[in-house]
């Protein structure tokens, strides 16, 4: 049986973007689409009293104008959409144990030209056991997409580059799925940015590049075995001294789409995400797929 690519939806403009890129990522794959929309009822039961059944009207409006938009958009996609009666990062959580992955809005955040991933998607993302991809609201078919021979928007044109960024010292293998799986699909330049700091300065004689060339010794390692597997996929590394989340920040001005790991571990209370996870989630305009792994 087919794992849907599963869309959250609240009505947003980001809701509305993240459908929209939802749906291509479930033709990319040839899977099917399902919408849902979180409310929370006071009773499962439909109410005589306006004031009660109006979540569930405002539910169903939501689902409905989502399906009408993908069905015109998307016509190939096959479609389906369920209003579920729980808060709505436990429906989520719930939805997406079924999915292949989870697409969510995540909205803009004016104050410094970042973004705010929002308190939905973060405790969200903190709980999945699958992949989430957060959509901006100005995303579109062209922005996935190379700018066209004239230098305009176009959806012909070749798809940007996927990047994801690793650490050699804690390799996960799903991550590296996602990212080549995702490069594949789109036939797409994978590049795969590893940053290292040095602890302490070298010492009288040493070399300074022998660090960078163990980091890039050890990248080339660890894509050996990937290289071997997608043979298609064009591969570009960038190995560097720096703090990880600044590096990826820098190396993903003209991405399609950003992919990092998140570490299952449970905290003291609740459930949490790393720093890097946290920075790109808040600062990175392209879609960003974060996967989960032990």
């Amino acid at each position: 049986m087919l794992r849907p690519v599963v869309v959250g939806l609240d009505g947003s403009r980001e809701s509305l973007a993240a459908a929209d890129w939802a749906a291509r990522e479930a033709l990319r794959r040839g899977v099917p689409l399902r919408l849902v929309h979180a409310w929370e009822a006071a009773s499962p039961q439909p109410s005589t009293l306006p004031e009660l059944e109006a979540p569930r009207f405002w539910s169903r409006r939501i689902l409905r104008e989502a399906m009408d938009r993908v069905n015109e958009r998307y016509p190939q996609v096959y479609l389906s959409a369920e209003q579920i009666a729980r808060p709505a990062s436990d429906a989520l959580v719930s939805a997406c144990a079924e999915g292949e992955l989870l697409v969510l809005g995540s909205r803009a955040f004016s104050g410094f030209g970042g973004f705010l991933a929002g308190s939905v998607a973060l405790a969200t993302v903190a709980r999945v056991t699958r992949p989430v991809v957060l959509v901006r609201a100005d995303e579109t078919p062209a922005s996935e997409r190379m700018p066209g021979s004239d230098g305009k928007p176009s959806t012909r044109a070749p798809y940007r580059e996927v990047v994801v960024g690793i650490d050699t010292a804690h390799v996960c293998d799903d991550v590296l799925a996602f990212a080549f799986e995702s490069a594949a699909l789109r036939s797409a330049p994978l590049r795969v940015v590893h940053a290292w700091q040095q602890s302490i300065s070298p010492g009288p004689g040493a070399k300074s590049t022998s660090a960078q060339d163990d980091a890039e010794r050890e990248l080339a390692g660890v894509l050996g075995p990937w290289r071997e597997k997608h043979p298609t996929v064009e591969i570009h590394e960038l190995v560097a001294n720096d703090h990880a989340a600044h590096l990826i920040q820098s190396s993903v001005t003209d991405a399609g789409l950003l992919v990092v790991g998140r570490r299952n571990r449970p905290a003291r209370v609740g459930t949490h995400t790393g720093r890097v996870d946290h920075a790109v989630m808040h600062h990175v305009r392209c879609p960003v797929a974060i996967v989960p792994h032990e």
